[in-house]
Order: C-alpha cells, then structure tokens, then sequence
C-alpha cells in the first residue's frame, strides 16, 4: 500500500447509514469523492477553478470496491487516498475508510480528464500534472498511514 497523499476525517452521520445504523455501500463513494475534492483543493486548483477557468474536469470511469468492516452511526473515519497511477488522460487513486486502525473499506477510482467544451478525454494538462505529482511527494513525506 502507497503512503497516502492526503487524510480527510469524515464523522459518520445518521443519512450515511441503512436502517441499522450501519454505514450504507455507497457513502464510501461520497467520502471517497470528498477527500479527492479536497486533496485537489490543496494543489491550489479547486474543480471549480479548473472547470471555469481552464476548462477540464476530473470524470470517475471506474470504481472497485471492498468492504471489509462496518461502520457505524458517529464514527470518526479517517479517509485516504494516494495516486496509484497516472497515465496521459487519466489517474488512479487507491483509497481508504478507517476507523482507528480498522480498514472498513478500501478501492480504486479511476477518473479521467475530460475537455469541457468537447466532453472528451484529454491529456492532464503539463502545469496540473506537476501540482499532482507534487502534492503526492509532499504527502507522502508528511503523512503516516492510519
């Protein structure tokens, strides 16, 4: 497992759970998405900002998912991701949901560049790439996985 790049600590609310207060399949897909969000926010290009001035998004094309334990009503998860790859047009994250030491889930979520204007795939433009590459270097170094 890579080190993670970035942590985001997510409480477990009652409109994450199924009717026995345990943590529904896909609220791991929200936190998921949430720490990309925020892990994109701390290379200085929000998604808005990246939408709206320079014209890409990040798209999910493909998620694999293991539950492992569950989570339940008000826990403290810490959620983590790191890049597994990148290629031209797309990243792989590798991402977790932990409770204390306890994995509860963990996956892949591929996205892929898209053109806004276009609505197709294109290449992670040169000065993102570097802000990606950089915040995983940076995260690696300061970060301990839970």
């Amino acid at each position: 497992m890579l080190p993670p790049a970035f942590t985001l600590p997510a409480r477990v609310y009652y409109e994450d759970t199924d009717a026995a207060g345990v943590v529904y399949y896909a609220s791991y897909l929200k936190f998921f998405e949430r720490c990309r969000t925020e892990w994109l926010r701390t290379t200085g290009c929000a998604q808005t900002d990246l939408m709206t001035e320079h014209g890409y998004a990040f798209v999910v094309r493909r998620v694999t998912l293991e539950y492992l334990a569950p989570g339940r009503l008000d826990d403290l998860l810490t959620i983590t991701l790191s890049i597994e790859s990148m290629g031209r047009a797309q990243i792989v994250f590798r991402q977790r949901a932990c409770r204390d030491d306890q994995c509860l889930a963990e996956g892949t979520v591929q996205v892929v560049c898209v053109d806004m204007k276009r609505m197709k795939s294109a290449p992670i433009p040169t000065w993102l790439r570097e802000r990606l590459v950089a915040a995983q270097t940076k995260g690696e170094r300061e970060r301990v996985c839970p």
